[in-house]
């Protein structure tokens, strides 16, 4: 079965005969599946009422396990933003009732962030959702070739870790 890709690749194979093109094969498939996911992503979670930087904040402190909290330090390494970022995405959950700001009884200049029951809620929600439609994507795949395409993207992503 063709897709846009193959078009895509056949079209630069005629225009630059002289470059290997194996990379815009895996690539640019890669790039279109991200959009779709992303597309995906979002409805699951504007079903339950959350931004996707919201599900990253209260996902973080979800899988953190009980009392479900973390400090604002341990925020930023979970989601990979800056802490100005964080401060404002803390004070917008803490408006919506997603999450607190407590003291830290083991460091009286530091506070940590707990999940609320509502945050609970709504990110469990979302990421049943999300586990919903993501089992859609990959429903086309036997088990075995959805586990060898999680080693492969691995290996992928090997340098980036």
């Amino acid at each position: 079965m063709r897709d846009e890709v193959d078009e895509l690749v056949e079209a630069w194979a005629r225009e630059r005969p002289d470059l290997d093109l194996a990379p815009v094969e895996v690539f640019s498939r890669i790039s279109r599946l991200a959009r779709h996911l992303d597309l995906a992503r979002r409805k699951a979670f504007a079903d339950h009422d959350i931004e996707t930087w919201e599900f990253d904040v209260l996902a973080a402190l979800r899988r953190a396990g009980a009392p479900y909290e973390l400090s604002p330090g341990r925020l930023l390494r979970e989601t990979l933003v800056t802490s100005g970022t964080m401060t404002n995405r803390v004070d917008r959950l803490v408006a919506r009732g997603l999450v607190d700001r407590l003291p830290d009884p083991h460091d009286r200049r530091g506070v940590l962030v707990r999940l609320t029951r509502e945050g609970g809620a709504a990110v469990d929600g979302a990421f049943e959702a999300l586990l919903e439609a993501e089992a859609t994507l990959v429903a086309a795949l036997p088990a075995g070739e959805r586990e060898r395409l999680g080693a492969l993207l691995r290996e992928l992503m090997r340098p980036f870790s």
